[in-house]
C-alpha cells in the first residue's frame, strides 16, 4: 500500500516529498565527505546517484516501505537536510529511522526538531510500537539528537561498517510507543 508523504511543518522548518528539483542539493549534501565521516557508505562522486536517490523515495512512497523528506527552513525555503523512516513493517509495527542535515545546520536543533516532527506524524499515522535508529558510536551529536527525543541506547553493532578502509561500531537506539507519549 502507498505511503505518501505529507508536508509537516514545524516552528522553524518544513519537511516535505523530495522533488526532481531537489537533485542538485542532494548531491551537494551526500558528496561532502566532512558531512558524510560517520555515514555507512562513502560520499557521493557521481551525480546520477542523486537522481537514483530521488528515484528510491518515488518507490519507498509506492511500495509503502518507507518516505523521505527534505527539509528546509521556513525562513529562507533553502535546502538543510532530509529525513526519513524505512523498512516499515505492519506486522511488527516497527520502523526505522535516519537523517542528514548540511553544515550549516548543525547546531541549530534542526535536527531535533525535523525528526520530532517525522516520529509525531509516523506515530499518529501508523500503528507503531518500535523505531529504531542506528549511528555511528563516533557521531556524538546525532547520539544527543535521539536522546533528547527520548530514544534509549540498546545495543552495539561491533565493526559492522568499513567505509573507505575504515571500521567503526554502530549504536542501535530504540523508541517505543509508551516512551514516546512524554515527548
Amino acid at each position: 500500500m502507498p505511503l505518501p508523504p505529507p508536508n509537516l511543518q514545524t516552528a522553524r522548518l518544513l519537511l516535505r516529498p523530495f522533488e526532481e528539483t531537489d537533485s542538485d542539493s542532494i548531491y551537494a549534501l551526500q558528496s561532502n565527505a566532512h558531512v558524510l565521516r560517520y555515514w555507512d557508505s562513502p560520499p557521493w562522486t557521481d551525480r546520477a546517484r542523486a537522481q537514483a536517490f530521488l528515484a528510491a523515495c518515488r518507490q519507498m512512497e509506492q511500495d509503502g516501505s518507507g518516505v523521505r523528506f527534505a527539509i528546509e527552513t521556513l525562513q529562507t525555503r533553502g535546502f538543510v537536510g532530509w529525513c526519513s523512516m524505512f523498512r516499515w513493517n505492519p506486522v511488527y509495527r516497527s520502523v526505522c529511522i535516519g537523517y542528514c542535515l548540511d553544515e550549516p545546520a548543525w547546531g541549530l536543533g534542526y535536527a531535533t526538531e525535523a525528526v520530532r516532527a517525522l516520529l509525531q506524524w509516523a506515530y499518529g499515522t501508523l500503528d507503531l510500537n518500535r523505531v529504531e535508529a542506528e549511528i555511528d558510536t563516533r557521531n556524538g551529536a546525532s547520539a544527543r539528537v535521539l536522546e533528547k527525543l527520548g530514544f534509549l541506547r540498546e545495543g552495539l553493532r561491533r565493526e559492522d561498517c568499513i567505509v573507505d578502509g575504515v571500521v567503526s561500531d554502530s549504536w542501535i537506539y530504540g523508541l517505543l510507543r509508551r516512551d514516546w507519549k512524554f515527548h
